[in-house]
């Protein structure tokens, strides 16, 4: 029981997957850069792996709703 995206839908998914991809990259060098600075506030930092985990998360869902099921 799938469901069909609209054009238009699928381009808003894409584009909105293309941003979270970029954000999740800019996330993973903005830790890395903390994280080889020395003086690390970790309470910063986990606040971007958290944001991090969740853009990860967003990704995989717009993914899935990308992907068409294949019931093999």
């Amino acid at each position: 029981m799938g469901f069909e995206l609209s054009p238009e839908e699928v381009e808003t998914f894409t584009a909105e997957l293309a941003r979270l991809r970029e954000e999740h990259r800019d996330l993973d060098s903005a830790i890395d850069a903390l994280e080889h600075v020395g003086a690390v506030n970790q309470i910063q930092v986990q606040r971007l792996k958290k944001r991090k985990l969740y853009l990860k998360d967003r990704i995989a869902q717009i993914e899935d709703a990308l992907t068409p099921d294949i019931i093999a």
